[in-house]
């Protein structure tokens, strides 16, 4: 093992230890969890008593609805990826990190490595327990008993959801390296996921219209294959172009997020 990769793997054990050893990591994955299932109780229940008071035929998937919900749980790992930087540059332990990993694009790297598994399967865990939620609460008699959970649909679904997540908290990890505090991470992530997109949409021109598209939160809809997005249907292009735009915007965020590093004092 060669001494960059040595020293990259005591960096990436030093932000594990970090990550794991606070209250908080495990606050904002159970808060990520509690968004999943009461979102898609939601969501889910709304369309299965749709379907039932127009009587439409076909069945829904139990992690259709997870999937849409995933725009509203994002949320929880946004602040658990702000969590694993802006306190640092609160309390002055950036200075600690960057004496014991001189080599600051190495720092960022240890953070994102250690991050991005991390939410990755803490999206699967979420997604999953909220699809077996609500295949056990909608697929009642009194919603129609029309919800199924097919195998087919159900793991490609978390899978996606999963993705999404790692690289919506990558994301975030940069926008909180380049603003450096934990309100401008805040403020930033909200608008950079969810606040612009929608206002772009609201705007009713054909130009915010498919600016709004090309922003995480569409593209994202679009990766995950959701069908009930905040324009009413599908995201109108493929899941591969959805996964190419999320990762064009968690590229940009790092890069936004090295430059500052680099360059500004701890």
């Amino acid at each position: 093992m060669n001494t960059w990769v040595r020293e990259l793997a005591q960096a990436i054990g030093g932000e594990w230890v970090k990550l794991r050893s606070v209250r908080s990591t495990w606050w904002c994955l159970a808060c990520t969890t509690a968004l999943m299932v009461l979102g898609s109780l939601a969501i889910g229940g709304g369309t299965a008593t749709e379907m039932v008071r127009r009587d439409l035929a076909g069945t829904l998937s139990a992690s259709d609805p997870v999937t849409s919900a995933t725009a509203f749980a994002q949320f929880g790992l946004v602040a658990l990826a702000m969590l694993t930087i802006t306190p640092e540059y609160a309390s002055g332990g950036i200075r600690t990190t960057l004496q014991a990993t001189p080599i600051r694009g190495r720092v960022l790297a240890a953070k994102a490595l250690v991050l991005a598994p991390v939410t990755f399967v803490a999206g699967v865990v979420a997604a999953g327990v909220a699809t077996a939620v609500v295949h056990l609460v909608l697929s009642a008699e009194v919603f129609g008993g029309r919800v199924t959970a097919p195998p087919a649909e159900v793991v490609p679904d978390l899978l996606g959801v999963g993705v999404f997540l790692a690289l919506v908290s990558v994301t975030t990890l940069g926008v909180g390296v380049a603003t450096r505090s934990a309100a401008g991470t805040l403020t930033t992530a909200f608008m950079l996921l969810m606040g612009a997109p929608l206002l772009l949409v609201m705007t009713g021109t054909s130009i915010g219209f498919e600016a709004s598209l090309r922003m995480p939160l569409f593209a994202g809809l679009a990766f995950m294959g959701s069908s009930d997005t905040p324009m009413g249907g599908p995201v109108p292009y493929p899941a591969t172009q959805g996964l190419v735009w999320l990762l064009v915007w968690t590229a940009a965020a790092t890069v936004a997020g090295y430059a500052v590093l680099r360059r500004r004092d701890a």
